[in-house]
């Protein structure tokens, strides 16, 4: 019997992108599966914390174990930013817009260093456990690509000539941060 996991977003492309690395041993369900609609107030100051409150928050609701992720883009010329708020950095979930902004603020800059993070958080009956991936790479001048969501079209990981969204989707899924952390994730679930 497969193990489900409850996934603290609405996001399909997460949804869909974490079922695809979690393979058929784990069916993936989110909130929109339980028609769960609050909105889950991300007040954390760190990666960690949000991905608490949202896995807690998805626990007590369901009972169901629960992965909440807290994902965003570090920006070393930027000292960190966009980091927690990179969902929201110039317009909420507007990522056209959070690109823009990330590309004029580093217009002159020749530091084009970056990283993803992903940290999730498992809650369950046990209590709360927490996996981390990173992957590092460069910003590019412009937005490349259709694939992927968030800031894939301006990142190009490191040893890579394309950006996450010049990728397949199983390309991408082979070397992400969401990958790193899920891997970390099922180390603990064996």
């Amino acid at each position: 019997m497969k193990k489900e996991i409850l996934i603290a977003t609405h996001n399909a492309h997460k949804k869909e992108e974490i079922q695809q690395i979690l393979g058929e041993k784990f069916k993936v369900t989110s909130l929109t599966d339980y028609d769960i609609h609050d909105e889950i107030v991300e007040d954390g100051h760190t990666f960690h914390a949000n991905a608490l409150i949202k896995a807690q928050y998805c626990f007590n609701k369901t009972g169901k174990p629960s992965l909440g992720d807290d994902s965003g883009l570090v920006v070393d010329a930027l000292d960190g930013r966009p980091g927690i708020y990179s969902a929201r950095y110039a317009g909420n979930h507007d990522f056209s817009k959070n690109m823009a902004k990330v590309l004029a603020e580093l217009k002159d800059q020749q530091n084009r260093k970056a990283y993803f993070v992903t940290v999730m958080c498992l809650v369950d009956e046990s209590g709360e456990n927490y996996f981390e991936g990173r992957v590092y790479g460069d910003l590019t001048q412009e937005i490349r690509g259709e694939q992927g969501f968030g800031y894939d079209p301006i990142f190009v990981p490191d040893h890579y000539q394309m950006t996450f969204a010049e990728m397949k989707a199983e390309d991408k899924n082979k070397i992400s941060h969401r990958k790193k952390a899920i891997e970390k994730f099922l180390d603990f679930m064996k």
